[in-house]
């Protein structure tokens, strides 16, 4: 095999070692291999580095083992060495001969002749954010968990809030709840009730009268309590991340223009995939490493199984909730969540609609261009909505006369 890179080096990163390869070619075609071992502190990785680089590696690449590869990676970045992280699928070692030290030779071997594709990380700001946003994800489901068991609380008191109202996490059904711990009365509870649920007070009334003892308003308490917290955190989180959004405000907006994406999701999007998009080719391959395209499994001319790879578990799950969002706006979306529910079912149309919002979010990001809906007139949405300042204006300086004032439409 042909030859790329003469000074290549593998690492086989674990949690307290590693273990170093490197392959020197000099001149006249003679090779030199030399295998050390490495601890994973701050001091060890700084030797690492001082080692590779002493030696000229032009190229080191270890897998993408867990999150131990982060701080070497980041300690390797610092001194400028070129380094990839790779897909372990990618370098699988030949069955029976399966150590740390051939580890590490094989994947110098397979650097040494350019057999090894690197994985997308983005720069370091990004990799900052991402901290933050999955962290965001993370107490979002805390929170979503600790209301429903709130609710479940209730309902096992005998309080059926729920059947009554329309958005049990709304601000009347809150402040509702919060009272009910607090001691109040069904009769003084009512009163908390706004807007349409003015309507339904002896519903209300009724569904507020259970059997609250000592020990459904301790544990209620004590999740309303954490419910504070978690909201207080999201809250800080949310402070940090908007800062740091600051530098990719102009892609932050255009993500925004996409039916169903939202400030926090279009946030999500960007720590994940980052703004450029050429590091990923196509808007294809941006799918298949997201996970968020069919799989190819296909024998003897049949067509099997097409599920989707194992990807950014993080970006499938935002672009999941987008895609809910998406199929109930006026876009291309629904009608597309409505051709496709019927014979796929509910699941997969959500992922064919996330695999078509993520492709149309690499040729926002490559054209830095906000989104236009081939489903809808903007022309005509315009025009209803300013006809009537129009018209007021053209009476107002004397280019159309009251009397042949047009109609219209409601």
């Amino acid at each position: 095999m042909e030859v790329i890179v003469k000074k290549s080096a593998g690492l086989d990163v674990h949690r307290k070692s590693v273990v170093g390869t490197i392959i020197l070619e000099d001149d006249e075609g003679n090779l030199h291999v030399e295998t050390r071992d490495f601890g994973t502190f701050h001091k060890d990785r700084v030797q690492l580095a001082t080692w590779l680089k002493s030696n000229g590696i032009e190229l080191v690449v270890m897998e993408s083992t867990s999150v131990y590869w982060k701080a070497i990676y980041e300690a390797l970045e610092r001194e400028r060495i070129n380094v990839h992280v790779v897909n372990a699928r990618h370098v699988k070692q030949v069955p029976g001969r399966k150590t740390d030290v051939q580890d590490s030779q094989w994947l110098a071997t397979l650097a040494r002749h350019g057999l090894l594709r690197p994985s997308f990380i983005p720069p370091k700001d990004l990799r900052e954010l991402r901290l933050l946003t999955r962290r965001w994800q993370k107490i979002q489901g805390m929170l979503a968990g600790e209301k429903n068991r709130l609710h479940k609380v209730l309902d096992d008191a005998g309080i059926r809030l729920g059947t009554v109202v329309s958005d049990i996490n709304g601000k009347s059904a809150q402040a509702i709840i919060d009272g009910l711990i607090d001691g109040k009365s069904p009769l003084e509870l009512i009163n908390y009730a706004r807007g349409r649920l003015r309507d339904k007070i002896q519903a209300l009334q009724e569904s507020l009268e259970g059997d609250i003892s000592d020990a459904h308003l301790f544990l209620l308490r004590q999740i309303r309590s954490h419910i504070n917290y978690l909201e207080r955190e999201l809250s800080e989180l949310w402070e940090q991340i908007k800062e740091r959004m600051i530098p990719y405000k102009d892609q932050w907006e255009i993500l925004q223009t996409i039916p169903g994406i939202d400030q926090v999701s279009a946030a999500l999007l960007i720590a994940e995939i980052g703004v450029d998009m050429k590091r990923f080719g196509n808007a294809h391959k941006l799918a298949s490493w997201a996970g968020m395209c069919p799989g190819n499994n296909e024998s003897a001319g049949k067509r099997k199984s097409g599920r989707t790879r194992k990807g950014n578990r993080a970006i499938r799950q935002v672009l999941c909730q987008i895609s809910n969002a998406a199929c109930k706006t006026k876009s291309q979306f629904k009608s597309k969540y409505k051709a496709l529910v019927i014979r796929r079912g509910h699941k997969r149309t959500i992922i064919a609609i996330g695999h078509k919002i993520l492709r149309i979010i690499y040729v926002l990001l490559s054209k830095k261009q906000p989104y236009v809906d081939p489903g809808v007139d903007y022309e005509e949405i315009l025009t209803k909505r300013n006809a009537p300042r129009w018209i007021n204006a053209l009476i107002k300086y004397g280019f159309l006369s009251q009397l042949t004032r047009p109609k219209l439409a409601a």
